[in-house]
C-alpha cells in the first residue's frame, strides 16, 4: 500500500513540474485559462455523478437521485444552499424510509 501512496504522490509531483514547465504563452493563452477555470466545474460534476448512480459496479437508481434532482431545482430557482442542502437531504431521507 505505501508503494502506491508513494507512486501516487511522485506522479501528482511529476504533474505540477510539468505544469510549472510549461512556458509563459501558452499558460497566458486565452483558451488555456478558460480550459482551467471549467476543468474543476466538470471534474465535480463527474464526481457528484458517479457517487449519485453507481453502487460498487452497479448503475442504481435510488433515493440520491431524487434528492439530486430536488438540489437541482432548487438552485435553479436560486434557493439558497443551506436550504437546497437540506431539501436534498430531507428527500433522501424521507424515501429512504419509505421504502
Amino acid at each position: 500500500m505505501w508503494l502506491a501512496v508513494l507512486l501516487g504522490a511522485a506522479g501528482c509531483y511529476l504533474c505540477k513540474l510539468a505544469g510549472l514547465s510549461l512556458p509563459t504563452r501558452i499558460l497566458n493563452d486565452a483558451r488555456t485559462q478558460r480550459i482551467a477555470a471549467l476543468l474543476p466545474v466538470a471534474l465535480l460534476a463527474a464526481l457528484a455523478t458517479t457517487q449519485t448512480l453507481t453502487t460498487g459496479q452497479q448503475l442504481v437508481i435510488d433515493p440520491r437521485t431524487a434528492a439530486v434532482g430536488v438540489a437541482i431545482v432548487a438552485v435553479v430557482l436560486r434557493a439558497p444552499f443551506l436550504l437546497v442542502v437540506a431539501l436534498a437531504a430531507t428527500t433522501a431521507a424521507l424515501l429512504r424510509a419509505l421504502s
